[in-house]
């Protein structure tokens, strides 16, 4: 056993594959460790709606619920704009003061009503930080209510006895609050797509990109350069085709939902993973095997830069600019629109065809440019001796 192990530790492929298992630890600590540093200390970037359609009465509390929350406020949208804004995820949140809020708080027994609105087409972790807001803004404004309310229903009633512990019982909850939501996901499972989709499309085209290459470089001697890219290109549409068949298939029958149509989820999976396939293969093409360390460091950038898991808002400014030219950004927002609803797939799928065609461009013009495998001269008989 000892001379087989000092034999296979002198093997390329077992320290290359020892070497690869390093390097995705090393990777992913550096990239996911520096990425969400500080993500609870950005909250300010998300972005709440204040509407208040109460005019003048609520004014003061639509003041200081936009001066209390620790986040970015807008304050004099119409409930129209704000929805709209909400599903094109400008805001992430709209909360509306309705008509008549200040009279309810004022009458006696009643209880005035704050709506909240949630575009559950977002990373999980905007749905459970805006839910946990919405209750923090119900308690504050329920405290000012109450301090009113009491003033109110004392005077009113004299201040007797009785009718101040009824006053008292009435006063614990003045104010509720009701959430509904836009593009709504039917379960945990569902949430989790995005981020399922764009790890599996990626690692498996970062496999299926080392397999094809090592094919190529064995016809490298036999066929042209040229013949082998236009035989890469046919293979990558293809397989892309009848993979990402085989995976919104798979999620449509483990209860996936398709607000837009079984066709249109197929057909844009297999479009950003025909670009995950040509985007990490252009790395192998250029710099041969080595390529698989930079496919490694793509990985984890898409990863924590789609914004599959953190709103990409969240992050600093290096990772959040650089998710702006990686494929998988826009594979996350399509697959939202596509599964949930919403707009913005249209969009998603125009920019990940740009990065597609500057992915097979740069790969041509490595190829066109790369030096090639001469065929061995096939030798000459040698002359008979006479």
């Amino acid at each position: 056993m000892l001379q087989a192990l000092r034999i296979l530790l002198k093997k390329p492929p077992v320290i290359i594959g020892i070497a690869t298992a390093l390097m995705f630890q090393v990777i992913f600590s550096v990239i996911w460790m520096t990425a969400y540093s500080g993500v609870n200390d950005r909250t300010n970037e998300l972005t709440v709606a204040i509407v208040n359609e109460d005019g003048e009465l609520s004014q003061g509390i639509a003041n200081s619920v936009a001066e209390t929350l620790p986040f970015h406020t807008l304050v004099n949208l119409s409930n129209a704009d704000a929805m709209d804004q909400l599903e094109h995820h400008k805001v992430h949140m709209v909360l509306n003061i309705p008509a008549g809020f200040n009279e309810l708080l004022q009458t006696a027994g009643s209880t005035a009503q704050i709506q909240y609105t949630l575009n559950e087409a977002n990373p999980v972790t905007i749905k459970s930080m805006m839910q946990g807001v919405s209750q923090s803004v119900t308690n504050t404004i329920n405290k000012q209510a109450s301090a009113q309310g009491v003033q109110a229903v004392l005077t009113a009633s004299g201040s007797s006895a009785d009718q101040a512990a009824t006053a008292a019982a009435s006063l614990t909850s003045r104010v509720e609050g009701a959430t509904t939501s836009i593009n709504q996901v039917n379960g945990m499972n569902n949430q989790m797509v995005p981020m399922m989709m764009v790890l599996a499309s990626y690692v498996g085209a970062m496999i299926m990109g080392m397999n094809l290459q090592v094919a190529m470089g064995m016809l490298a001697a036999s066929h042209s350069r040229l013949s082998l890219f236009g035989a890469r290109v046919v293979i990558n549409i293809v397989s892309a085709l009848v993979v990402s068949l085989v995976g919104s298939s798979l999620i449509m029958a483990l209860g996936g939902q398709f607000e837009q149509g079984f066709i249109a989820f197929w057909m844009f999976q297999a479009l950003f993973l025909c670009t995950f396939m040509f985007f990490s293969q252009f790395f192998l093409i250029l710099i041969g095997p080595a390529g698989s360390m930079f496919n490694i460091i793509a990985l984890s950038l898409q990863l924590v830069s789609s914004g599959a898991m953190v709103p990409r808002e969240l992050l600093n400014g290096f990772y959040s600019g650089l998710g702006q030219y990686l494929p998988a950004t826009y594979a996350v927002q399509g697959i939202l629109s596509v599964q949930l609803g919403g707009p913005g797939a249209q969009e998603a799928a125009g920019t990940i065809a740009i990065i597609l065609v500057v992915a097979v461009a740069l790969s041509l013009l490595v190829t066109l440019l790369k030096k090639g495998r001469k065929t061995a001269p096939v030798p000459s008989p040698a002359p008979m001796n006479s």
